[in-house]
């Protein structure tokens, strides 16, 4: 007979905490985007592109983390991550309520 021998990998589980830390983050975020998209005009009363575009990737990141998603691709691994996601996520948070 032939012997099938599995590999496996052992990954590490994620922090429940941070997970809710990431979605909590996100969701004032979001719902601020889709409920008073007023509240993110600049100072001359148009919205900064580049600003909203940094800030919704933080949030995409928060909530992609929060629900337990782990991308395989390196790629999205690093830009959903909450290194960097949270700092976004912050920025949005001083640029459209503390600003």
């Amino acid at each position: 007979m032939t012997e099938v021998t599995v590999a496996t990998t052992e990954e590490k589980k994620p922090n429940k905490f941070v997970m809710v830390i990431s979605f909590l983050l996100a969701l004032p975020l979001a719902a601020v985007l889709l409920v008073h998209p007023a509240a993110m005009l600049d100072a001359n009363g148009e919205y900064s592109h580049r600003a909203m575009m940094f800030i919704m990737i933080g949030i995409s990141g928060g909530f992609i983390h929060g629900v337990g998603f782990t991308p395989i691709f390196w790629f999205w691994k690093w830009l959903f991550s909450p290194f960097l996601s949270w700092p976004l996520m912050l920025w949005g948070y001083y640029t459209w309520f503390l600003a």
